[in-house]
């Protein structure tokens, strides 16, 4: 009797750990990426989602503001650093960037005007912004979309002509910015 007990109590054990290891991550790793020009970029971020908070991300006492020691720097995904990687020159609003790989922050001090920070230090965990590190800044287009966004998604889009668009949509904004390629 012992013995089933104790195989019956290891088959949950391992049943348990099975299914703890093959649970989704609450925050799924993608990639966005576009070919603008015959130049190829990409985002790679981790998707984080509402989970019924909304109305509570974006605020001054929200959950960015109460979980990034950089806020109102926000590092514009979960997990490892949001980066942006372009193989030909590029310019993301009026700001311009080398070819190359790059972290991406978004300032959301104002709600109704957010800047897009692109970092030269790479590699880092989504948390560890250094000012020092900026290539640059650059305004944000707001706006709002059509329903509420349940996943952070970032698109890039060939528009035609060299140019492009940058979006990042969560939650009750969608914020966006040109690019050019040269």
């Amino acid at each position: 009797m012992k013995r089933v007990l104790v195989c019956m109590g290891l088959l949950f054990a391992a049943t348990t750990l099975l299914a703890q290891q093959t649970a989704p991550p609450k925050s799924p790793p993608e990639t966005a990426s576009a070919t603008i020009q015959g130049k190829t970029i990409s985002i790679n971020y981790n998707s984080p989602r509402v989970n019924g908070r909304e109305g509570q991300i974006f605020t001054k006492d929200g959950l960015i503001a109460k979980t990034h020691k950089s806020y109102p720097v926000w590092r514009a995904g979960a997990n490892a650093a949001t980066t942006l990687k372009t193989d030909g020159d590029i310019t993301i609003g009026d700001l311009n960037v080398a070819a190359g790989t790059y972290t991406l922050f978004v300032d959301i001090s104002n709600p109704s005007q957010w800047t897009l920070i692109v970092n030269k230090k790479t590699g880092e965990w989504g948390l560890a912004y250094d000012s020092s590190q900026d290539l640059g800044k650059t305004q944000m287009t707001m706006s709002k979309p059509q329903s509420m966004v349940e996943d952070l998604t970032y698109t890039l889009t060939d528009d035609g002509g060299g140019k492009g668009t940058l979006t990042l949509a969560w939650e009750d904004v969608t914020a966006s910015v040109p690019i050019q390629v040269h």
